[in-house]
């Protein structure tokens, strides 16, 4: 790639394509905890070159057989797991459409593999891949261990590392009201990545000057459907 050809995302990031992802749940430990909301926002770019948030996805998910939920982290994300007017599905079933929805995009932007996006990505991407290991889920998108989290880009590019005060002080909205929802933090979390690396774009674009070789994708294409 150089600096006068079209921009692409496959570019961007070596092959991999972001996708901002939150979960909520019935505690810490992924191994034994539940699983109760799940939501994912797609991230594009745009025909100047430039990082945007795209279509988003969220599931209700029932607790699986035998799963644990405090009581604590429930009155924090104010879910009642037992509702009956909750259209909530088995975990299996919301990986699937999920999973179904990841390689569809990575396919369209020429991607090899998503990488999930998150804050504090680090339980998102360990609440995934036990959901995933769980149901026995064999095509997960996602890399396995690597990821992109925005704790870590906010503490550097904006001296925050908690998710509202990043979002403010990156000069975007931020409702207190929707925090703890799995679709309003994928999407803060998701216009927060595009923010900080539209305005490190300079160093971006300076790296393909210096080292153009290094920018090739990772050569591992996805698995057809």
């Amino acid at each position: 790639m150089s600096l006068t050809d079209p921009p692409r995302i496959a570019e961007r990031f070596r092959g991999f394509l972001p996708v901002a992802v939150d979960v909520e749940t019935g505690g810490f430990n992924a191994a034994t905890d539940a699983l109760l909301e799940l939501a994912a926002v797609m991230i594009e770019m745009g025909p100047g070159g430039e990082l945007r948030t795209g279509a988003n996805f969220r599931y209700h998910v029932q607790p699986f057989h035998g799963s644990r939920i405090d009581p604590a982290s429930l009155a924090v994300n104010g879910i009642d797991p037992h509702h009956p007017l909750r259209p909530a599905m088995p975990e299996k079933e919301a990986l699937t459409q999920l999973f179904r929805e990841v390689r569809k995009a990575v396919r369209d932007a020429g991607c090899t593999r998503a990488i999930l996006v998150g804050h504090n990505a680090s339980f998102d991407l360990g609440f995934l891949n036990a959901a995933a290991a769980r149901t026995d889920i064999k095509r997960n998108p996602f890399h396995p261990f690597s990821s992109f989290d925005t704790a870590t880009l906010g503490g550097v590019a904006l001296g925050q590392t908690v998710l509202s005060r990043a979002v403010t002080t990156a000069g975007l909205d931020w409702d207190p009201s929707g925090a703890h929802s799995a679709i309003y933090d994928a999407e803060r979390t998701a216009s927060l990545f595009c923010t900080i690396c539209n305005r490190f774009r300079f160093m971006y674009e300076e790296a393909l000057v210096q080292a153009p070789d290094l920018a090739a994708p990772e050569q591992e294409p996805l698995a057809e459907d």
